[in-house]
């Protein structure tokens, strides 16, 4: 076993890991980047000196400066998060390959309205364009990770659908650096906090051109009986002709599932809904939903939205000093986040992930409250960091290293992969309006929380990623290399522990049934042909 190397649910060709399914799951992650650059600049810009001074900052009290930089960044996952749910009549009526093409061109029109902002006018363009940019980063949200995932081999689908994660870090990286930039090479001005605003523009233009050449996803043709068209594009992706038996084989399995789905619940644009009167959907759909709020109360998007503030409670003081530290932690999670996606999430799995980097993470996040209760820096601040505020730092860097590798992408792997067919888009949606809304929470009150509990928001988030981890060992089962149409029977099996141990022996043995048949009925055809032969 290499270090690469993937594990199988059954014999595949090496073929079906192709250049075509990585450009396809890269295209559609220039979403991502559009998304993690938008999380990441916005906290640094409205520190930028020139912004303050051009909206009047000085003029107002330290709780109405949190109110206002609430109201901004947060007016984005409030348009996210109805965003999510317009996706899914899109994806329904559209498909994903369209959907990504209409939202790529709504966040587009939200990033040209914020640039047309100055202090004359006031803030409302940034308002509304913030909401319009929320929806599209909603929408897309939603059909980037199911898109991967119905066009990804199941060996390879973590590492597929982390592409989008590392998407969502390369465009974070490039927002928490970009203040710096500006900030140290250009003079106080309005196009000094224009360029961070007008930089949103380039991944999300890379997404509307590319999705004019992306294939459209195979799994939703076939639920809407396109079969010619679903087979030309699965047989272009896996670079395999249509008779290749692993071509037959993954047909067999989408058809048998699509069968089933149509028989229990029914196709249709309702018809999800009415699927969540069964317990099981409603399960999968709970689960989806918390994911988001334990990766919410990690205390992620505290840091992502507001890091100057995360780092001058540390001791960190001034502007450059600020962007620089912040900078340096964009930095550690694209490196990291690389490394989950070569090897960690289909060789670890996706469980072992989130509870190791949930326990990890909850220590590094205790140990930073400590200090900050005891050095208590607000109120005795240096010219120099102490010891004391440098092993904070180190551990606050500890704990990215944690946090990025399980519960940064991890989520949104799981919920890509976990629901049926038929309720897959309705899935995804619920569980991207649930990270929205969480977002939402977390960024609207993470200014006054800071304000009103000081330490006390570190073991906050410290106590939320320990119940995080009962949480995952109870009730999440492994789906690392489960076929998307096996999702069923993994969450049907209890302990949760042993579910995918189960199925793959399941799949094993279907897959040896299957090719024996196949080979039976090879031979008879030879047998046949040669008794044809001798009697002529």
């Amino acid at each position: 076993m290499g270090l690469l190397t993937l594990k199988e649910d059954r014999p595949t060709p090496k073929c079906v890991y192709n250049w075509r399914v990585y450009a396809c799951a890269s295209i559609a992650s220039f979403a991502s980047c559009m998304i993690g650059y938008d999380s990441a600049f916005i906290g640094t810009t409205i520190h930028l000196p020139s912004f303050q001074d051009e909206f009047g900052f000085e003029k107002l009290t330290a709780g109405e400066k949190a109110s206002l930089s609430a109201n901004i960044v947060s007016l984005y996952q409030a348009g996210a998060f109805f965003g999510s749910f317009f996706a899914y009549v899109s994806t329904h009526y559209l498909g994903r390959r369209k959907s990504l093409f209409v939202f790529a061109a709504v966040f587009i029109l939200g990033a040209g309205l914020m640039l047309g902002a100055t202090g004359e006018r006031g803030l409302g363009l940034i308002y509304g364009g913030r909401v319009l940019a929320g929806i599209g980063v909603g929408a897309c949200s939603m059909i980037v990770p199911i898109y991967i995932s119905e066009l990804s081999p199941p060996a390879a689908r973590g590492q597929l659908v982390g592409i989008y994660e590392l998407g969502w870090q390369i465009g974070g990286l490039v927002g928490f650096w970009i203040n710096y930039g500006v900030n140290t090479t250009l003079a106080p001005s309005h196009s000094q906090w224009l360029i961070p605003f007008a930089v949103q523009l380039i991944p999300a233009g890379l997404l509307f051109l590319g999705a004019l050449w992306i294939r459209e996803s195979p799994r939703w043709l076939f639920l809407n009986n396109k079969r010619e068209e679903a087979m030309a594009n699965l047989c272009w992706i896996r670079k395999l002709d249509v008779n290749d038996l692993y071509i037959i084989e993954e047909v067999n399995y989408i058809d048998e599932e699509l069968e089933r789905y149509r028989r229990e619940v029914g196709a249709g644009f309702w018809k999800p809904f009415a699927s969540l009167k069964s317990k099981t959907v409603q399960w999968r759909f709970f689960l989806g939903s918390m994911f988001f709020l334990w990766q919410n109360g990690s205390g992620i998007n505290a840091i992502n939205y507001y890091s100057p503030t995360v780092f001058s409670s540390l001791g960190i003081t001034g502007t450059n000093t600020g962007f620089l530290t912040t900078g340096i932690f964009g930095v550690v999670k694209t490196v990291v986040t690389i490394i989950w996606l070569l090897y960690l999430i289909d060789h670890l799995g996706r469980r072992n992930l989130l509870l190791f980097g949930a326990f990890g993470g909850s220590v590094c996040m205790w140990i930073i409250g400590a200090y900050i209760k005891v050095a208590d820096p607000a109120k005795n601040p240096t010219k120099e960091l102490s010891s004391g505020g440098i092993a904070a730092i180190f551990f606050f860097y500890l704990w990215t290293v944690f946090y990025t590798p399980s519960w940064n992408g991890t989520p949104w792997v799981l919920n890509s992969e976990m629901f049926d067919q038929n309720t897959r888009s309705l899935g995804q949606a619920s569980a991207a309006a649930s990270n929205w809304f969480w977002n939402f929470i977390i960024s609207r009150f993470t200014p006054q929380m800071f304000l009103t509990m000081g330490y006390g928001v570190y073991f906050f988030f410290a106590s939320l990623m320990l119940l995080s981890v009962v949480f995952v060992f109870f009730l999440v089962p492994e789906t690392k290399g489960i076929p998307l149409e096996a999702m069923d029977r993994l969450f049907a099996v209890k302990p949760v522990r042993m579910a995918r141990a189960q199925i793959m022996d399941e799949l094993h043995a279907q897959d040896a049934e299957f090719r024996r048949n196949a080979e039976g009925v090879n031979l008879s055809e030879e047998k046949m042909q040669f008794e044809h032969k001798d009697a002529v």
